[in-house]
């Protein structure tokens, strides 16, 4: 007996050990992309913190780039100047695209920027079975080897919900990707769904 409590606390023990040895690498990764995407921001930040003239060119570079297009509209509207943002990525489907990658990004989920992402479609559906519709956005993207997700091929990334008066650079609480979701093997309506029922509805 006393063999069978010892070898259920090393067990137990190492279980608590990987819990928390995850946790602490997850905590360290994140901080580390959280100064790494303020990094690539931070020339538009020094400008804006300026007494240098900003304009829509200075900001094209950070629109144009999936990386950093999220992050500088958030900034420019946090200093009351998102009229800068430039007109051609000033789009809900510009925006929704950046906001995936972004997500994409974070450690406990691709810990990548895709090589390659595309817009599929947008998947309407009704929520709550008395018309009132919403929008999602669906994606598919690759990423390149050696990256363990290479093999996947082309997977499904959704963001929304959105509504019919939903601006570019909404907040979008159900982005996600189940990451092995095969643009082969899933519908953009079935990814839709899923995560429409196992995130979206969760979150309310």
């Amino acid at each position: 007996m006393e063999i069978l409590f010892i070898i259920v606390g090393a067990i137990v023990f190492a279980i608590i050990g990987f819990v928390v040895y995850r946790l602490l690498k997850v905590t360290a990764k994140r901080k580390e992309l959280e100064s790494l995407r303020f990094n690539r921001i931070q020339p538009l930040f020094d400008q804006l913190n300026s007494e240098t003239e900003i304009s829509t060119s200075d900001v094209l570079p950070f629109a144009q780039n999936i990386l950093t297009r999220h992050d500088a509209y958030h900034l420019l509207k946090k200093y009351d100047k998102a009229e800068l943002f430039p007109a051609e990525y000033f789009t809900l489907l510009k925006g929704a695209e950046s906001a995936l990658v972004v997500w994409l990004e974070f450690p406990t989920e691709l810990d990548a920027c895709p090589d390659e992402i595309e817009h599929i479609k947008r998947v309407t559906i009704d929520f709550d079975g008395n018309s009132n519709f919403v929008h999602y956005e669906v994606f598919k993207y690759r990423v390149d080897a050696p990256h363990w997700a290479a093999k996947n091929g082309w997977m499904l990334g959704v963001v929304g919900p959105f509504f019919d008066d939903s601006g570019p650079y909404h907040y979008a609480q159900a982005t996600f990707s189940r990451i092995n979701s095969s643009a082969d093997k899933v519908t953009p309506e079935d990814e839709v769904r899923w995560v429409h029922q196992n995130i979206s509805m969760r979150r309310r």
